[in-house]
């Protein structure tokens, strides 16, 4: 890179590395971010996302740091007490993915990574409190959620059971719905599995109605994030019902017990009964199962279906395929018989892993009806009134709003009125009732690899799963482990895992299953709140500082994430560790930052390490682009050429504007009653400056035209050639409030620069407040019409006279020669904006 300060003045020469190292000192040796409860000063709780320790910062991080500090600098100079804490994200399969690979321990590679990339985070000048700085990793912090989870044990809101769940042969671990692409893994992209493994779950369904009453009180998230928790909570009024099973039908009777005599369903639509003709089970359903015992095509067929899992989003686009099992159940309203088959898009994990199929109105079943010849029945019409239009031959109609037909007595009924007469009816022949169900389904937290925090418990052939008792925690993961690049190390440790039961002192083995890193994302933000307690999970600093005023992260954590967060706090808050319902007040969900079009991540091979341009150029320059780039919720392009621009401006404008003012000494103490229209005018400029800002730090959250205003007013600065002591005063002002209103961007130039100006210190400068008198336009500029066509414009003082505006615009030369020789028959005025002479 070319010398970004090859052609200034070296006697005023700014050095960022040299500056930046300086003030970060001055930061460090006085504490300035580091707070305490024991302040006068109203509480404000600012937090970005932690991050993974994955090595290297990218501009992602840069971009989501740099706005949650730019947020916590301003609320302090607003004389809030500001907590913004930093900490790691420290477990989980990267770190083990990579010892495996290089044959290292995953705490020795985390660790030097967390070192590293905490030097690149100071050195980017972040306003954290690193004396509250915590790893996930560490047992002093898992601890607490060891113990928490005892806590839900004995509560009753953690379980164990089999479950279904996507396998990935190469990371050797269960993965969630959404880290499965095209039938993927994730990360190791190799063909998924589905397996049936004994998982841990938390109760997450006992607090959905909650967490989904809670967003209408959350009215600091965007809109789009909670429309996406609302839709992943997925509250439905429906009806559960049975479709009996025949007497006869060829299963075992342990089977036949453990149904019910039935399969049951949940439906939305009970208006569309009349118009089942096949049940679909999922491939793991045991009717299913029990159907394939003697038919080794179906086997096959169970087979391919568990090595193939697409996210749920995508099982829309994927290709409906199914099996007949040779069983038929009973409708549970007419007896008739309904063929029951096995079909690829029913998930075993949502319901009972079955559902009724009416493919006249449902487009997914439509199109296995066409596709395997099964029957469609058309049970719904339009209404007589209705202009919908509805073609059973070409496709389901799926409308709420068509009458019944071919449903014997509840012929001619609406939706509404066939609902309930439908469901009265089920409930009179015990075979359903109606039912209020949820698609969130409860959190498995049980994963299958080494780098994470032990699940505490303990289990014992006589008494079941133990909870480990609080005295013997935490129970710490084994640092000195063996990879063979198969499975889990602790898994093959008997040393470790051998122990003996708390209840009754037999025998017994420890869980050797790990949680889900979401476990320690969803409580770490109260953590910091109770930073160093060593006598409980949190203390009473955790209410003082409440939920997070303030949270800043991706939008890809708009599900997993924020609502396992508002899951925990809620939690937390019935075992009287929080006071406050919700975990976040406000929440600024970011879009990406992108090159050519592609997220710029590690993952991507396209991190972006800063660190190049923090060289060249200095943490406010970077700092400063990311910040110009674009609002925080846009995607956008990321350019290093902006870097190289905000330099040059902060060194070429802000830089030696100040030094070259300072040349002419001590300034006058500001008297207003003297000042020309010209100085009123760049006061003018400096106080709509405060007040943009204050609307653009404060609630749009806009910092783009923070920096794009504090740059048209030093363009004014520059050009306001007037020495005079009041013009100098004027001059004085300006310059510390482009300063100030700037510094949350580029902290460490203004930290240096107010010093220089006043002998202060930023940080504990209150924000500037606007003075209204100075608003006051001493000029404004009134558009000249004639017949409606603008012809000219000129200045003149605000609120003059018709005849002074009159006067004004005929002295212009544009004008006077539009109107001699004509007759002026009306002169319209409107006062501060424009005159129209109506001429002929």
């Amino acid at each position: 890179m070319n010398d970004p300060q090859s052609n200034e003045n070296p006697g005023i020469r700014y050095d960022p590395e040299q500056s930046e190292q300086s003030v970060q000192t001055y930061w460090r040796e006085n504490r300035t971010f580091e707070v305490s409860e024991n302040s006068s000063k109203p509480k404000y709780y600012c937090l970005a996302m932690f991050p993974y320790p994955s090595g290297q910062l990218h501009m992602g991080h840069v971009r989501t740091y740099t706005l949650g500090d730019v947020i916590a600098r301003y609320q302090r100079l607003q004389g809030k007490n500001v907590l913004h804490p930093m900490g790691w994200d420290a477990f989980g399969l990267p770190a083990e993915n990579a010892a495996i690979k290089r044959n290292i321990p995953p705490s020795g590679w985390t660790k030097s990574n967390i070192e590293h990339m905490k030097k690149q985070l100071q050195r980017l000048g972040f306003s954290f409190d690193w004396s509250r700085e915590l790893t996930t990793c560490d047992p002093e912090y898992y601890r607490w959620e060891q113990w928490f989870f005892t806590r839900m044990f004995a509560k009753g809101l953690v379980y164990k059971k089999a479950a279904w769940v996507n396998w990935d042969p190469v990371d050797q671990t269960v993965l969630a719905n959404e880290q499965v692409i095209n039938g993927r893994g994730w990360r190791s992209d190799a063909l998924v599995e589905r397996r049936e493994l004994a998982q841990w779950f938390l109760k997450i369904t006992d607090y959905a109605e909650e967490l989904l009453d809670g967003l209408d009180d959350l009215t600091g998230w965007p809109d789009k994030i909670k429309t996406m928790q609302r839709n992943w909570i997925g509250r439905s009024e429906g009806v559960q019902l049975s479709f009996p099973l025949p007497a006869d039908i060829n299963i075992s009777t342990a089977l036949a017990a453990d149904l019910g005599g039935g399969l049951t369903v949940y439906t939305t639509r009970p208006d569309t009964l009349l118009g089942t003709t096949y049940v679909a089970v999922a491939p793991q359903h045991p009717l299913a199962k029990a159907a394939a015992l003697n038919n080794p095509e179906l086997a096959e067929f169970l087979e391919q279906c568990n090595r193939v899992k697409t996210a749920e989003a995508d099982m829309a686009k994927m290709e409906k395929l199914g099996m007949a099992t040779g069983f038929n159940a009973e409708h549970p309203l007419t007896g008739k018989p309904v063929p029951i088959w096995v079909a690829n898009f029913v998930l075993m994990e949502y319901g009972s892993g079955a559902v009724m199929a009416v493919p006249a109105h449902d487009q997914r079943d439509w199109e296995f009806a066409k596709k395997y010849g099964l029957d469609i029945v058309q049970v719904v019409q339009p209404a007589a009134d209705s202009d919908e239009v509805c073609n059973i031959e070409k496709a389901a109609y799926v409308s709420k709003q068509g009458i019944l037909l071919n449903s014997g007595e509840f012929d001619g009924m609406d939706f509404g009125t066939s609902f309930n007469a439908i469901a009265e009816a089920l409930i009179a022949k015990q075979s359903g009732e109606r039912q209020v169900n949820y698609r969130l389904r409860d959190w498995g937290v049980s994963r299958q690899r080494y780098w994470g925090c032990p699940i505490p418990i303990i289990n014992c052939d006589a008494c079941g799963a133990v909870a480990v008792p609080e005295a013997d925690l935490p129970v710490v993961l084994p640092a000195d482990v063996a990879f063979d690049g198969v499975g889990s190390p602790i898994k093959k440790m008997p040393e470790w895992y051998n122990t003996t039961c708390p209840s009754c002192g037999g025998a017994a083995v420890r869980e050797t299953d790990t949680f889900d890193t979401f476990m320690e994302s969803s409580w770490y933000y109260a953590r910091f709140a109770s930073s160093g307690y060593d006598e409980g999970m949190l203390d009473e600093r955790a209410k003082y500082w409440g939920s997070v005023d303030h949270y800043v992260g991706g939008e890809e954590h708009a599900i997993l994430h924020l609502l396992y967060a508002r899951f925990f706090h809620k939690m937390m808050r019935d075992e009287g560790m929080v006071e406050s319902d919700e975990p976040f007040k406000k929440l600024l969900a970011l879009g990406m930052v992108l090159k050519d079009g592609v997220k710029m991540s590690k993952s991507a091979g396209d991190a972006g390490d800063p660190q190049a341009l923090l060289d060249a150029y200095g943490a406010d320059a970077v700092r400063m682009a990311m910040m110009f780039a674009a609002p925080p919720e846009h995607s956008f392009e990321w350019s290093e050429n902006g870097v190289e621009s905000s330099n040059r401006w902060l060194r070429t404008k802000l830089w030696h504007a100040v030094q070259d003012h300072l040349l002419g000494g001590d300034v006058a103490t500001l008297n207003p009653a003297e000042l020309t229209n010209d100085q009123k005018e760049l006061r003018r400029l400096v106080h709509e400056t405060i007040s943009s800002a204050d609307d653009d730090y404060g609630k749009r959250i806009h910092f783009n035209t923070v920096v794009s205003s504090v740059m048209s007013l030093m363009n004014h600065i520059v050009k306001f050639e007037d020495v005079t002591p009041q013009g100098r005063t004027v001059v004085r002002e300006a310059l510390e409030i482009a300063i100030i209103v700037i510094s949350p961007i580029t902290p460490h130039i203004c930290q240096e620069l107010w010093r220089a100006l006043t002998g202060g210190d930023i940080n504990e400068t209150p924000w500037p407040l606007v003075d209204s008198s100075a608003l006051k336009k001493t000029v404004i500029e009134m558009v000249v019409q004639i017949n409606g066509k603008v012809r000219a414009k000129f200045g003149t003082i605000p609120d003059s006279s018709q005849s002074e505006i009159e006067a004004g615009a005929r002295a212009l030369e544009n004008v006077a020669k539009f109107i001699e020789d004509k007759t002026v028959r009306k002169v319209i005025v409107v006062p501060n904006k424009l005159i129209n002479f109506v001429v002929t």
